[in-house]
């Protein structure tokens, strides 16, 4: 069933949960990963993606308009974290099972390990974030059922 947002029953909607504001800061401390990640260099938010520096910016411009959604229609928060963090992760879960199973050139020439402490500070983060968005945002989609 179609249900429409309006200004009416926009407020005190997901913005207002413990959950909504978890989610809307983890958005907003976008910024802050970012000048970690591409200021000093310390990336924790997606060190997954540390080969790839377009695919992270490319990501930070997602995470951004997630951000600018959020504010937007404080509404569909939970919702549109829910969808992120589906997509957070799968990526979460390959890449880091990805790097598991498979020993690169990198493992075998440095013997550095499989995995990263950064990559394991991400998967925490995000991964913590990304279940709880995820699971509060299919509970809301039950209760409009």
């Amino acid at each position: 069933m179609l249900h429409l947002v309006t200004r009416d029953n926009a407020v005190n909607t997901a913005n207002s949960t413990s959950a909504g504001k978890l989610i809307i800061a983890y958005y907003a401390a976008t910024a802050l990963f970012l000048l970690l990640d591409f200021g000093i260099g310390f990336n924790v938010r997606l060190a997954f993606l540390e080969p790839l520096p377009a695919a992270r910016a490319a990501y930070y411009g997602v995470c951004f308009a997630c951000l600018a959604l959020m504010i937007w229609r404080p509404a569909w928060t939970l919702l549109i974290g829910a969808f992120e963090s589906v997509v957070t992760l799968s990526a979460l879960i390959i890449g880091t099972g990805m790097r598991i199973l498979l020993a690169s050139d990198r493992v075998i020439d440095t013997g550095s390990g499989f995995v990263t402490m950064p990559e394991i500070y991400n998967f925490l983060i995000a991964g913590t974030v990304a279940y709880i968005a995820w699971v509060k945002g299919i509970n809301r989609l039950k209760r409009q059922k």
